[in-house]
């Protein structure tokens, strides 16, 4: 039990420097530890995502640091929902129950739907364990978590990526910030209306 706590100890105090080790020491294996650690993540929400990402971007370059870390958190996102969604039929009516409130916030995910989830996957603190766990326990519909999830977390790696890679030449390049306000504004009114085309033809 103590290596336990000690591990989870070591895994919340680790800094960029530490992960960036921790992924040039299995170089061998080409990218997959920069999809593989990401992916862990959604499983293993005490790991911090945005210093993964930010080694990711600094150890593959920008836009292929975007890429894998974007394949990890997505292909970590869908596993949980399924998996949460499969097993998890009774525990929603449990939580109801538990817990009356909570029946409030799942009816407000699957009537809102796209822009709750694209919003909350677009920023990194978010509790996204917590999220899709819902999502999945919910009857929002998998291709509208899909294509939230895609978007939103496209969002936020690429914003991660962009401000983490090269930092020390950020102020001198304030053009990566408007870029990130840009994407988040491209991304929102794209989702909104790719969900009502799959409304309407679904």
């Amino acid at each position: 039990m103590e290596d336990w706590q000690n591990w989870l100890q070591y895994i919340k105090h680790l800094d960029l420097d530490s992960i960036q080790w921790t992924l040039e020491s299995y170089s061998q294996w080409g990218p997959l530890p920069g999809i593989l650690l990401p992916m862990v993540e959604s499983f293993l929400p005490v790991l911090p995502l945005f210093l993964i990402i930010a080694a990711n971007a600094n150890i593959y370059g920008l836009w292929l640091g975007f890429i894998l870390s974007w394949i990890g958190v997505t292909a970590g996102a869908i596993s949980v929902f399924w998996i949460s969604r499969k097993l998890g039929t009774n525990v929603k009516g449990w939580l109801e129950r538990r817990f009356p409130k909570s029946a409030r916030f799942f009816n407000w995910v699957e009537r809102k739907g796209f822009t709750p989830l694209f919003l909350l996957a677009c920023f990194p603190f978010t509790p996204s364990v917590v999220i899709t766990v819902v999502s999945g326990l919910s009857k929002v519909p998998f291709r509208t978590f899909l294509l939230a999830t895609l978007l939103g977390k496209a969002v936020m790696i690429f914003s991660i990526s962009l401000i983490s890679f090269d930092i020390g030449n950020l102020a001198d390049e304030p053009w990566r910030i408007f870029v990130t306000v840009t994407a988040v504004l491209v991304m929102w009114f794209g989702g909104k209306r790719l969900e009502s085309r799959y409304q309407v033809n679904g």
